[in-house]
């Protein structure tokens, strides 16, 4: 088992903490919080230990896990590869591209393996269809949340639309080409609403938009392909997965079938992959241990969190 500890009590930081002591591939060594009185809580509350110093946590375990405010991602993670001790944290990766290209470098240096927090490539909606998502050409999605004043420390694209931007990077094997992007501030100093378009050399074209100021929750995304629409509620957890096919020379009386100007007949049918229930953070932070134990290729890499955090300065750039 992996000794692990946790940097950061706060809500987030109290679910890490609860799913690594029932996990059966770490062993939960303690956590470490900066405000004492929210330490003692947890530590008398659910009986993890608290550690006096991030120094001393990181001594003590072989994973860090971070999931202190943004801005102290860097330093944290630093810290941590340093001591040679391999990290898990949080999204985004960092505040700057310097800091998350910093960090890669590090890790390398130190041997060190490191995942990202992008639990969304866990969620079983989105794993139910990823195989079957090719060669989108067109992307649309849409994250929005009710107020809630966590996260409001950085823009909604760092709090929000990063998500929907490490999916969409996972599937579409092209690199960017341009963005154009539009945020607006209503209730916190940096924009709580935004809307980009993310152009890719292969012609793909995503639509995102993201706010934390609406009525209702919602996570959606839609991928179009060639002769395929494939819905993804990472919210409800549910899919939709509609195909076409040449049609057969006599359809049957069931058979919805389409005929374009040229003449083209297509079949329409509709796929129902499994969506299996999971709890998509023990996910994460088990496939971690999975990949320090046999030295495989994390889900989420670091090199991928930095893309998806460079895609995102791209888009607060264009405001």
């Amino acid at each position: 088992m992996l000794k692990a500890g946790v940097l950061g009590a706060g809500h987030l930081g109290k679910i890490h903490l609860r799913l690594l002591n029932q996990s059966d591939k770490y062993e939960l060594v303690g956590f470490y919080d900066p405000i004492k009185e929210n330490a003692q809580k947890v530590e008398e509350e659910f009986g993890y230990k608290a550690f006096d110093s991030v120094a001393a946590l990181i001594d003590a375990v072989d994973v860090v896990d971070i999931v202190t405010p943004t801005l102290s991602h860097y330093e944290c993670a630093k810290e941590t590869i340093e001591k040679g001790k391999h990290i898990f944290i949080e999204k985004p990766i960092t505040k700057t591209i310097e800091e998350a290209e910093s960090i890669l470098e590090l890790s390398k240096k130190h041997n060190v393996k490191g995942q990202v927090g992008h639990v969304e490539r866990f969620n079983p909606a989105f794993t139910a269809v990823k195989d079957s998502i090719q060669t989108p050409m067109f992307i649309e999605t849409h994250r929005l949340a009710e107020f809630n004043p966590r996260g409001t420390d950085v823009p909604v694209v760092l709090d929000l639309m990063i998500h929907d931007i490490d999916v969409i990077l996972s599937v579409v094997k092209s690199k960017v080409k341009s963005v154009h992007a539009s945020g607006v501030s209503v209730i916190s100093e940096t924009p709580d609403i935004a809307n980009a378009r993310i152009e890719f050399e292969n012609g793909c074209v995503a639509n995102l938009t993201s706010s934390r100021i609406s009525l209702k929750n919602m996570r959606k995304s839609r991928f179009f392909q060639k002769d395929a629409y494939i819905a993804v509620d990472f919210f409800e957890k549910a899919t939709e997965v509609v195909k076409m096919k040449d049609a057969p020379e006599n359809p049957g009386d069931f058979d919805i079938v389409l005929q374009n100007a040229e003449g083209i007949k297509k079949q329409i049918y509709f796929e129902n992959p499994t969506v299996e229930a999971n709890n998509a953070i023990l996910d994460e932070l088990e496939t971690f241990a999975d990949a320090i134990n046999n030295n495989t290729t994390p889900v989420v890499t670091l090199e991928q969190g930095t893309e998806a955090l460079r895609v995102a300065h791209m888009i607060i750039n264009d405001f």
